[in-house]
This record gives structure tokens, sequence and C-alpha cells, in this order.
């Protein structure tokens, strides 16, 4: 079980790095009407905010990795899909801050700030486990 987990983790971070790279090295810029392919260099967080604040992010994400691992064994097993992206979120855009000095934002639907795939995985990373635990208390 442990080695099918790791390899979803790798797919995951596979596909959000390959799709950061494609669109920073070719500039990518294409326009669908309700979604883009938009590059931008986010030294922030969430939408943009708290810009400029890279090393915070890195420590934060170190962390957040660290707290995990921990405490992995605790949570439910049926919860593991969503921790896997969780893991995979934070540590794609880890690896963005780290040797970029940057996260790599693209996806634009326009009435939503841009953002990646490893932003994705996040997101419903936390949403499920919120879900979840709450489904598990009642």
């Amino acid at each position: 079980m442990v080695k099918k987990q790791f390899l979803i983790f790798l797919t995951l971070l596979f596909f959000d790095q390959v799709s950061k790279i494609i669109v920073n090295t070719t500039n990518l810029s294409i326009d669908f009407k309700i979604l883009a392919i938009t590059l931008v260099k986010n030294t922030g967080a969430i939408w943009g905010s708290f810009k400029d604040s890279n090393v915070a992010f890195i420590w934060i994400s170190l962390i957040a990795v660290g707290v995990l691992m921990h405490s992995y064994d605790e949570f439910p097993k049926k919860s593991y899909p969503f921790l896997l992206l969780l893991f995979a979120g934070v540590i794609g855009n880890l690896i963005d801050r780290l040797f970029r000095g940057y996260v790599i934002d693209f996806i634009n639907f326009k009435i939503w700030p841009v953002f990646n795939f490893a932003d994705t995985y996040i997101t419903i990373g936390v949403i499920g486990l919120i879900f979840y635990m709450w489904n598990e208390k009642n």
C-alpha cells in the first residue's frame, strides 16, 4: 500500500512540476474565453497576498510537511487520498519557492485568482480532510 501511495504522490508532483516547467519555459499564453493560461510568478500566498514573503512560506511549508509526516499514522486510512493531495501540493509549491524563488501560477478562470495544480491539490486535500473528519465525528 505504501508503494502505491508513493507512486500516486510522485505522479501528482510530476504533473504539477511538468505543467509549471512548460508554462514557465515557453511563456505560454492561451485564452479560451472562460479559461486562460497566464504565467504569474507569485512570491506570496493565496491569491497573491503577502507578496515577497517567499522565505516565510518556505518555513511554513516545511513545518506543515513535518507535522503531516509526524501525524500521518494518526489519520484514518480512508483519509489518505486527501493527505496525498495535501503533501503533493505543499511540496510542489515548496519546490518552486526553493528553486525559483516564486510559485508558478497559470490557470486563470478570470473570475478567480490565477492558481496551479499544487494549489488545487492543497484545496481539495484540506476540504476533503475537514469534510472527512467532520463526518467521522458525527
